[in-house]
């Protein structure tokens, strides 16, 4: 065992069990509450506007995976890179048996952000120019800089941390890399998160993650991490689209919903948030997955639209931001903020803010 986990607790260090990298693996997930709280036994963090990821370093090869575990490498070649040859701190030069520790050959596992900004703000539709591309030396000449924000460690030396501290996996995390562009710490604060949230808000942010400081990780859903968000966002699912109008290219509105008892739930047209390439790759895309029926609940019948309708497979998952929901179900004013590839369209319910208890 490195230094770096014999100076754990006597309590932690039982805690740990043998771990490998695990093919797919699955990030742990905040729940959306409704309103930001201050408490000394939580820490705060920016919520990033980006794309999830973890990382991996397992016998010489990295890797980068998106939530769902597609391979992110040919997209973001420079982080892989950057990782591949990050510096690593094991604790000392030598283990706790007087021999020297090849610091290369540690296998390890993290979880992170992938981020763009737009000015001093993290901008996920900066990000889609990168997200779209799958070639590496394209991505590597790439206009658009990418930044790689970790915030947990999940295994190191192949021993599995999920079952110690939020605080004492950050300090590993902080202790074992040395941090350098294009790969970043995640800062946090402490117990002030009513203030944290405001200072997000006012500064354009997404909003702030509340994480149980004492909490293990856990790799599905869980209210030990929660999400107060600045503006309403929700993730949908694209059923169809129509023909433009007047003079715009490629599609006019894009017809959306959500999972619910079993059924696609219709939640609306959206028809701003798109520029001019955008249009015409969302057309080129669903246009190949055209249907001929909606997918949406038969129940709705009534509800969809008829005129210069296209129905699509739903495949495509979008992020969308909104004012609010109106009684009957529907997006107020949505808007097209892009594409997300790291989720699957089964998984996408709509969010409803719960109380934080």
């Amino acid at each position: 065992m490195i230094p770096l986990l014999e100076a754990l607790s006597p309590g932690e260090k039982d805690s740990l069990t043998p771990a490998e990298i695990p093919e797919k693996p699955s990030p742990m997930l905040a729940v959306l509450v409704d309103e930001p709280f201050s408490d000394p036994d939580w820490i705060f963090e920016r919520k990033l506007d980006g794309e999830r990821a973890l990382c991996y370093h397992k016998e010489g090869e990295v890797g980068l995976r998106s939530r769902n575990g597609k391979n992110l490498a040919l997209s973001y070649p420079e982080l892989v890179d950057a990782l591949g040859g990050i510096k690593l701190d094991s604790g000392t030069k030598s283990g706790s048996d007087g021999v020297a520790t090849d610091r290369s050959s540690l296998s390890w596992m993290a979880d992170g952000e992938i981020v763009a900004f737009r000015d001093d703000v993290t901008s996920f539709s900066r990000l889609q120019e990168r997200m779209q591309v799958s070639d590496p030396e394209e991505a590597r000449n790439s206009p658009v800089s990418v930044y790689y924000y970790l915030f947990d460690l999940l295994l190191l030396d192949g021993r599995d941390l999920a079952s110690l501290p939020l605080r004492t996996r950050k300090s590993l995390l902080r202790d074992t890399f040395e941090f350098s562009d294009p790969i970043r710490l995640t800062p946090h604060r402490n117990e002030e998160g009513e203030a944290f949230h405001r200072e997000a808000c006012s500064k354009g942010w997404e909003g702030i993650i509340a994480k149980k400081a004492d909490s293990p990780y856990v790799h599905t859903r869980s209210r030990n991490w929660l999400k107060f968000k600045c503006v309403a966002r929700q993730e949908l699912v694209i059923g169809g689209f129509t023909d433009p109008g007047g003079t715009r290219t490629g599609l006019g509105a894009l017809l959306v919903g959500y999972h619910e008892d079993g059924q696609l739930r219709y939640a609306g047209k959206v028809g701003t948030g798109f520029d001019e390439d955008t249009l015409k790759r969302l057309s080129r895309l669903l246009k190949k997955a055209q249907r001929k029926t909606p997918p949406f609940s038969r129940e709705q019948e009534n509800d969809l639209p008829t005129d210069g309708v296209h129905w699509v497979t739903p495949k495509y998952v979008g992020d969308f931001g909104f004012s609010e929901w109106t009684s009957s179900g529907k997006l107020r004013h949505p808007r097209f903020l892009g594409l997300r590839r790291d989720k699957d369209p089964e998984e996408v319910e709509r969010e409803r803010p719960e109380p934080h208890e």
